[in-house]
């Protein structure tokens, strides 16, 4: 019988694919925006749909940014834009809001957090 000697290996994330992207995140936040523009005009069982799919569209988004927080994002980056983990913590805060809430303006600022949060990913994959 073969013995195996277990060696620790480093990688930045669970499979270092390297492929991120937060353009995942920015579709879900836009799904949950639209979600909420047209939740008046459904009728009552689309409405009970809207609102489960917001939810889940939310999640995602939180999801989306959990992953470039924990696997991408670097303390060089966080050395450049010292503001990086508060960016992520209001805009995973900000998904949870859009959850159970029903005002638009509450997704137009998930939307905003979420861009934001993009423009330092690309600032950072040109450097």
């Amino acid at each position: 019988m073969k013995m195996f000697s277990i060696k620790p290996v480093y990688a930045h994330c669970d499979l270092p694919c390297g492929v991120y992207d937060p353009a995942q995140a920015q579709i879900e936040a836009k799904s949950v925006l639209e979600i909420l523009k047209r939740y008046d005009g459904l009728d009552d069982h689309n409405k009970t749909r809207a609102i489960i799919i917001k939810e889940e569209r939310a999640e995602l988004v939180k999801h989306h940014l959990m992953v470039l927080w924990a696997d991408y994002f670097k303390p060089e980056h966080l050395e450049k834009f010292p503001d990086l983990h508060e960016k992520f913590w209001f805009a995973i805060k900000q998904a949870s809001n859009c959850k159970h809430s029903l005002d638009i303006q509450e997704g137009q600022k998930l939307i905003d957090q979420v861009d934001a949060i993009a423009e330092i990913f690309w600032k950072t994959k040109k450097a």
